[in-house]
């Protein structure tokens, strides 16, 4: 089977979030399975900042046994990047089967065109961009009419997809509100877990000499770093926890400055350390070392993040915003709060941290999540019996319309016949 790929980053750009490591997870372990796969992307580098495209990159690579197919963008807007060369890459080479991972791009707008020229099957993903941003009101006039467009593409692509690949039952009612006749099959995002294995001593390249909880994500207002700072200040004078800091690691989606302004000014400059543009590495051993992650975030769908903290045995402390309690059983695999509320989060935190058997107890149940259901080798599979059901299906109806066809004219002969 040829498998197309499409999403709007991909390595090197493991900062730019979840759809970097699905689409190559996807990739890898599908291609290992025997199957031709190439991801489509764009040549977005995060080597020197942020929404940084880079010529020099190889246009394709193999990695493994796959392959990435890399175009250039010559315009971008925020996280829409147009790389309008795509589509004759996605042409030229022909595949049976189209997988778009990422709705609000335009990169979901080329396979989209892509499967209706080639008139191949379209399997539809997202990975937080479906509802619309929660600061949308806040945008310039610009952004908000460029949503509005995305928003127009967005249900053409949904209403035209010949199956879609939803993370959880929450995302699911999302698309079914679009289109309650799409074809929606639960695939669970997975993390691999082979590469999530600390090799170094996270502790000792920071010169961190205390324990510490974590944050790993963009600096962004709807990752609620701001009422992570604040209830740290509520937190910072404990006697229980004076020796405890908090690891902020990501990078700068708009929020660095404003994130930087407030730890000086509640005077926690020796109290939080952070790591802007870590290497990937760097992250993983964070994970291991940190008494666990705090992800307090206002809008989420399926993160990614949580997962990888379980694959630790480390548990999470996060909002019940949206789709995250699909991801992080509250009492289960961790505790849930209410969003942008400093005190009912500090009152977590502590409890997390003075209570060492509820931290080995939810870290035990979370990594047995991930083992269990939320890995790459799961997700692959299911998405790869996702692909062959369609195929099988679209083939079945090629050969009903071929037999409808043929039993027409062969009528029409009959008529013709008699006629003449």
């Amino acid at each position: 089977m040829r498998i197309a790929l499409v999403c709007p980053a991909s390595l090197p750009a493991t900062q730019f979030g979840g759809i970097v490591f699905l689409a190559v997870d996807l990739a890898r372990e599908i291609s290992n399975m025997g199957h031709d796969v190439t991801i489509y992307t764009t040549d977005l580098d995060f080597s020197n900042g942020q929404n940084k495209f880079n010529k020099k990159l190889p246009r394709t690579e193999k990695i493994g046994k796959f392959k990435i197919n890399r175009t250039h963008v010559w315009f971008s807007l925020k996280l829409f990047f147009i790389n309008s060369s795509m589509f004759k890459q996605i042409e030229k080479d022909k595949p049976d089967i189209i997988h778009t991972i990422g709705l609000r791009s335009y990169q979901s707008i080329v396979a989209w065109r892509a499967s209706k020229k080639l008139r191949i099957p379209l399997i539809v993903s997202d990975q937080g961009g479906l509802t619309t941003h929660p600061f949308l009101t806040q945008s310039s006039i610009v952004l908000r009419i460029l949503y509005k467009i995305q928003n127009y593409f967005i249900k053409k692509i949904i209403n035209d997809s010949t199956a879609i690949s939803a993370a959880n039952e929450y995302e699911k009612e999302i698309f079914l509100d679009i289109n309650q006749k799409s074809n929606i099959k639960i695939i669970r995002n997975g993390v691999n877990l082979e590469t999530l294995v600390s090799k170094q001593n996270f502790r000792e390249k920071y010169q961190i000499d205390s324990k510490f909880i974590l944050f790993v994500g963009r600096f962004s207002k709807s990752k609620g770093i701001e009422t992570l700072i604040q209830s740290f200040n509520i937190i910072k004078n404990e006697k229980e926890i004076v020796d405890t800091k908090l690891v902020i690691m990501g990078v700068d989606f708009g929020f660095e400055k404003e994130m930087e302004l407030l730890i000086k000014k509640f005077n926690l400059l020796n109290k939080i350390v952070v790591i802007k543009n870590p290497p990937r590495e760097d992250v993983i051993s964070a994970y291991g070392e940190s008494e666990f992650l705090v992800l307090p975030s206002q809008w989420e769908l399926s993160p990614l993040v949580p997962l990888e903290s379980f694959a630790f045995k480390k548990p999470v402390i996060s909002t019940r915003s949206h789709g995250i309690p699909f991801t992080v059983k509250d009492g289960e695999t961790g505790i849930l709060v209410e969003p942008e509320n400093p005190n009912e989060l500090s009152k977590a935190i502590i409890k997390l941290l003075l209570d060492d058997k509820l931290r080995e107890q939810l870290g035990i149940s979370g990594y047995n999540f991930v083992h269990d259901e939320c890995n790459c080798v799961s997700m692959a599979k299911n998405s790869l019996r996702l692909y062959e059901q369609v195929l099988e299906n679209n083939d079945n109806n090629r050969e009903q319309i071929y037999s409808s066809m043929t039993n027409d004219i062969n009528k029409l002969k009959l008529s013709l016949k008699h006629f003449l």
